[in-house]
């Protein structure tokens, strides 16, 4: 099953794609919660290159690495890549001023779908709202 997360955010496809694969920016906006963070991000963009982040609750209690490899790239519109044994798809679609940025990507077993989704859009959110602080 694959879920779909987008937002419209309002700064072109480049500064948008900058930040997306920036690690330095991907630590500032890569969180669901304000109890989690992004400590690290590493990104190799290129076919058979790899990324990572390091995901950590704020307490300490836990953390995970979201890494993967990047299997399509077309600068400025389209990011496609393999995490374990599914995939991820990220579209930068320019429109005028602005660029909606969707991401699909196929959902896991262990958590609800719903949850998924909803965690995936939080990240997504604060991914536009940095970028929209890069853009003024």
């Amino acid at each position: 099953m694959k879920i779909t997360v987008e937002t419209i955010v309002n700064a072109s496809a480049a500064i948008a794609w900058s930040a997306y694969t920036t690690p330095a920016d991907i630590v500032q906006w890569n969180t669901a919660s304000d109890d989690w963070h992004t400590t690290k991000s590493t990104v190799d963009l290129r076919v058979g290159g790899a990324f990572s982040s390091r995901m950590e609750a704020k307490d300490g209690s836990f953390g995970f690495d979201f890494a993967g490899t990047y299997t399509r790239i077309v600068p400025n519109e389209l990011i496609e890549y393999s995490f374990g044994d599914r995939t991820g798809l990220v579209e930068f679609i320019a429109s005028g001023t602005s660029v909606t940025v969707r991401v699909t990507f196929d959902a896991e077993t262990e958590y609800p779908v719903e949850q998924q989704r909803q965690g995936w859009q939080a990240i997504l959110n604060n991914f536009g709202r940095h970028v929209e602080a890069l853009a003024r």
